[in-house]
């Protein structure tokens, strides 16, 4: 059986990111929030830099998705990374 994420299903929230010195907007929902902040802490980086990261390896894709669905996709593929393991 399957159920419900913790805390229901949410929509997206919109955060305020710097990267390479500029802010931009992302919105995403609370459970990738929170699943980029463990992952972050995981690499003993600020939240900023992971997704600086990830930004500047999207980036560099043939046709790149717009970063948040760059960072939920980078979320899933380390997760499956992590649980392969």
């Amino acid at each position: 059986m399957i159920a419900a994420p913790p805390g229901g299903f949410r929509g997206p929230i919109k955060r305020s990111v710097t990267i390479a010195g500029h802010q931009t907007s992302i919105s995403l929902e609370p459970l990738f929030w929170q699943a980029l902040e463990a992952a972050a802490t995981t690499r003993t980086l600020p939240l900023n830099a992971l997704i600086a990261e990830i930004d500047a390896i999207r980036i560099l894709a043939p046709d790149p998705p717009n970063l948040a669905s760059a960072l939920r996709s980078w979320l899933l593929a380390d997760q499956l990374g992590s649980d392969a393991a």
